[in-house]
């Protein structure tokens, strides 16, 4: 699942590229998205929504900047200890209150370049596809 601040227009670019590798996943993945507000109503938004026994990704600047292939071995050892769920959570313009970064299980970082956070979108959900073909062993993935 995505948790997301802010609505993607739904016949953007970014939505088409989102749209294609959902559709491309072989597992289901879920985009909840609240419109911008304050940084508690939105932490309180992103918290409420996490699944019980997900595991937590938060995307945030401060996180570990890890390579594909590193995210597909955490998601697959999670996978074989039992975790059924992974929930992305990508703040608003301000980022994240630490109280939700304290709830992750992953701080993660794509870089330390800005993105525009319907890009910031695109880029996950191609990232959750590689993963999956990584762990697949699908050619997809090449390094």
């Amino acid at each position: 699942m995505i948790l997301a601040i802010g609505k993607c227009k739904r016949n953007s670019p970014e939505a088409e590229i989102i749209a294609e590798y959902v559709k491309r996943s072989q597992w289901e993945i879920i985009i909840k998205e609240k419109d911008n507000a304050t940084q508690a109503e939105e932490a309180r938004f992103l918290l409420e929504n996490i699944s019980h026994n997900a595991k937590v990704v938060v995307l945030d600047e401060r996180g570990v900047n890890i390579k594909s292939l590193e995210l597909a071995a955490k998601v697959e050892a999670w996978m074989l200890d039992g975790v059924s769920e992974i929930c992305f959570l990508i703040g608003g313009a301000d980022g994240h209150l630490p109280l939700v970064r304290e709830r992750a299980d992953l701080v993660l970082s794509f870089g330390r370049l800005t993105l525009p956070h319907m890009l910031m979108r695109a880029v996950l959900t191609e990232q959750i596809y590689r993963v999956q073909t990584i762990i697949n062993h699908h050619p997809y993935h090449r390094e």
